[in-house]
């Protein structure tokens, strides 16, 4: 699972050191904080502290000085560091941590196992679903996460092509007959399943841009919206899986999205497949947590 880093800078002086004392100083609270589902890492670089005192803000404590510590429940926690100097002066520093779901899915165990738990946000490919025959999506606070099953070999090098409705509202994006049900803000395009340092079309994000009615979408700089995990290839069925990185799309922190996709061979002549069926409403992927 993807680590989520925040970093934070705080001082604020508690009771004992609200006066200057050029003596005996305040110490200067420094953390940093690793996100991991439910279990937080802090990583305290205070100066001028001997002591240390974590409150967590769900009733829990420590004194370590840089402790690991699961919360319980999803939910919003103001952690505070109170940092004692030697003198017996103590500063303090806080931040707002956010619990949401977590996933079992992790892009770097080198399987595709963890799938197996998936039973929820499943596509099973229709009568026109070609190569495709089957998507999951699950999510956690930082990514949205899928996982496709194909016929047909990786060095086929198909393109890919995400249509996602971003903010779950017909009335700004792409309307198109491809796929119903809603208006799409973004599309993703490329050669999802080759190395993209060497793919003839490596995979690229584009905003729409104009009327609802008119195919015409922006090319947005930068490639880390997407990570791409394990890849096989098998008896005729490739697998794969990958997760799109909220805080990087446009609308994607939202509560709901719709995503649908093509599939077309290498020199665009053919469209191989769609997932869900050409002409049926995009999937809707709810993400309440």
């Amino acid at each position: 699972m993807q680590k989520k880093l925040l970093y934070i800078l705080l001082l604020l002086c508690a009771a004992t050191a609200c006066k200057k004392d050029d003596n005996n100083p305040a110490p200067l609270v420094v953390y940093t904080i690793a996100v991991d589902g439910n279990q937080v890492t802090f990583n305290n670089t205070t100066t001028g502290a001997s002591s240390w005192k974590w409150d967590f803000g769900d009733g829990t404590s420590s004194t370590e000085q840089s402790p690991v510590h699961v919360y319980q429940g999803k939910g919003k926690y103001v952690p505070t560091l109170y940092a004692t100097s030697a003198a017996g002066v103590t500063a303090e520093g806080s931040t707002v941590i956010r619990i949401s779901k977590t996933s079992p899915v992790k892009l770097t165990d080198n399987s595709l196992s963890d799938w197996d738990t998936i039973s929820q946000n499943v596509i099973t490919a229709g009568p026109a679903g070609g190569v495709f025959k089957k998507l999951k999506l699950d999510y956690d606070g930082q990514n949205v996460y899928f996982y496709g099953e194909m016929t047909g070999k990786l060095s086929d090098g198909a393109i890919f092509d995400m249509y996602i409705d971003s903010d779950n509202s017909a009335a700004t994006g792409l309307l198109t007959a491809l796929f119903t049900g809603g208006a799409y803000d973004v599309l993703l395009e490329g050669q999802l399943l080759l190395k993209q340092s060497t793919a003839p079309i490596p995979m690229a994000m584009y905003y729409h841009n104009g009327p609802q009615t008119g195919f015409t979408f922006d090319q947005q700089s930068g490639t880390d919206f997407f990570t791409m995990g394990t890849i096989t290839e098998a008896g005729g069925i490739v697998r794969f899986e990958g997760k799109l990185d909220r805080s990087k799309i446009k609308g994607f922190t939202g509560a709901a999205i719709r995503l649908g996709m093509v599939a077309t061979s290498s020199d665009w002549s053919t469209q191989l497949g769609t997932i869900p069926d050409e002409g049926a409403a995009a999937f809707l992927l709810n993400m309440p947590e």
